[in-house]
């Protein structure tokens, strides 16, 4: 992408020390790209997140103190941490992620991110589960998590939805939610839970150019339905670059431009993780297709190509052509397999490591919806803040949970 942009080092750069008698100038300040290792646990129980108040002990996440926040877990913005690294380059990809614990989240970000696991030293963007936090029961990441890549792309990780780890830390001994997820009167956990995943989706869907839905399985209903809620409630959420301050004063001379402030959505890229060998079939892959058109038929989301997918069946797809090939073609649906131990699998769609990478080169190369006008790095992360004081104090999602509440339709 752009040129000149400073370059990023991650952990692994903690240089070839010491044998000079002069030490060398301390270098300029760079984006922590790695997390570093969970503490071995402590036997006094005493956590120093700070915060006080309340009852949430966020003892479920595994605790990350470098992590670089844009949404922290007391469900809060902040930019000046991340302001310094951000430019005025305006030739950037913003791409964020949702979806449920243990799908692999995380792992796609590193590799958009150009990750190489195999290098000595250097630890991942974003913190992975390890069999030790799985068996925990543990979630690694608590609100929305930041990086930047040499490429000016901006990843945007969160925190699961859906997630039992962080529903157990938001609650206080009362039931209640110890996070103040709208401005109002405080609501019970199991509610203000479901709530953070749909302001994440909105969000998520007003500040990227591509929003990646990550799913265990070839059908996973309880995400597509999030989505459409998302679709729902996405409302008089404008695009980021309407709220750079040059684009307020060219509205302030121009009141014609009201009817496509909300035009703006991202794009969908569906993933789905851990398939096993039968999930593998062209033929599944052009059903999966069909279903997700009709279910999104309605929404403001651009789900597949102009013509509807043809019904098939695996006698109609020609026995050459191999899922990579379907993969490559319909450009909002990506397909992973299960992750071995020793990273192979027993068929033949290739490795989950390189379908990773072909995923990759795909989202990568894929031509994104762009905002409305230019805007730099930085006038982008200042409107993402907006937008998200924007989401916390949206009438439409509280009247949504005034709904939820007196009906009781929410998960328990």
């Amino acid at each position: 992408m752009a040129a000149g942009a400073p370059p990023l080092a991650g952990v692994g750069d903690r240089g070839s020390s010491s044998s000079s008698s002069h030490p060398p100038p301390p270098p300029p300040p760079k984006i922590l790209l790695a997390k570093p290792p969970l503490p071995p646990p402590s036997s006094s129980g005493a956590d120093d997140d700070g915060g006080g108040g309340g009852g949430a002990g966020r003892s479920r996440q595994a605790t990350q103190p470098g992590s670089l926040s844009l949404v922290s877990d007391a469900w809060e913005v902040h930019t000046d941490k991340i302001l310094p690294y951000l430019t005025e380059n305006n030739d950037f990809m913003v791409i964020g992620v949702i979806g449920p614990t243990g799908v692999g989240k995380s792992t796609i970000m590193n590799e958009l991110y150009g990750y190489d696991g195999s290098s000595p030293g250097m630890l991942p963007p974003f913190a992975t589960q390890t069999e030790e936090i799985k068996a925990m029961a543990k979630h690694c990441t608590a609100g929305i998590d930041i990086r930047i890549s040499n490429e000016r792309v901006i990843l945007l990780d969160t925190q699961p939805v859906f997630s039992p780890s962080v529903l157990i830390d938001m609650m206080k001994p009362d039931g209640s939610s110890a996070i103040p997820i709208l401005s109002g009167d405080p609501l019970s956990a199991d509610l203000a839970h479901e709530l953070m995943g749909i302001q994440l989706g909105v969000f998520l869907a007003s500040v990227c150019n591509i929003l990646l839905v990550v799913s265990e399985g070839i059908n996973d209903l309880s995400m597509w339905d999030l989505i459409l809620t998302v679709d729902l409630l996405k409302h008089n959420i404008p695009d980021p670059s309407l709220l750079t301050s040059s684009t307020t004063q060219d509205k302030e001379n121009k009141n014609d431009n009201q009817s496509g402030i909300e035009d703006y959505i991202a794009d969908l890229c569906f993933v789905h993780a851990r398939l096993r060998e039968q999930d593998f079939s062209p033929s599944k892959l052009m059903v999966l297709k069909r279903v997700l058109e009709k279910h999104f038929k309605s929404s403001s989301f651009s789900i597949g190509s102009s013509g509807a997918t043809p019904q098939v069946s695996d006698s109609s797809v020609p026995s050459s052509m191999k899922i990579e090939d379907l993969s490559s073609n319909q450009q909002d649906i990506y397909l992973l397999p299960l992750r071995t131990p020793d990273n192979s699998t027993n068929f033949e769609y290739r490795t989950c490591p390189s379908m990773l990478g072909m995923l990759r080169d795909q989202i990568l190369s894929r031509p994104s919806r762009s905002f409305s006008k230019n805007l730099t790095e930085r006038d982008w992360l200042r409107s993402s803040a907006k937008i998200w004081d924007m989401v916390k104090k949206s009438p439409v999602i509280s009247e949504y949970c005034k709904t939820l509440q007196d009906s009781g339709f929410f998960r328990k």
